[in-house]
């Protein structure tokens, strides 16, 4: 359990740290938000748990899989946001958009035979 809380406060950390940089500096912030520091952690972790390489590989390569339909949001949310629409719908309405390419990831990659 302690160990849990010791990887939660570090991953949590590093998220207010990102906010904070962005609440000064936004570009700054989006480079540091950019950074595949989750993905870092989870792997690290990953390894820490298991030591198993082919494990770390498969969240490697999940992770680029679901990365690609996650772009989306990056480019709705602003433009929502400029044109007027409120944060919360805004938000909301990426959040969704960006499931929706989860789901389709999920359903056509085993068709296309990518391993998730």
């Amino acid at each position: 359990m302690l160990y849990f809380l010791i990887k939660a406060a570090i991953s949590g950390v590093l998220v207010a740290l990102i906010s904070e940089v962005a609440r000064r500096a936004p570009g700054w912030g989006g480079l540091l938000a950019s950074l595949p520091l989750t993905s870092i952690l989870a792997m690290l972790w990953l390894w820490r748990d298991s030591g198993d390489p082919e494990r770390v590989a498969a969240l490697a390569i999940s992770t680029f899989w679901f990365f690609l339909p996650s772009i989306p949001f990056f480019l709705v949310l602003p433009w929502l946001l400029r044109h007027g629409l409120q944060f919360w719908p805004a938000i909301s309405a990426g959040v969704v958009g960006t499931l929706v390419l989860y789901a389709l990831t999920f359903w056509a990659a085993p068709r296309l035979g990518i391993p998730l």
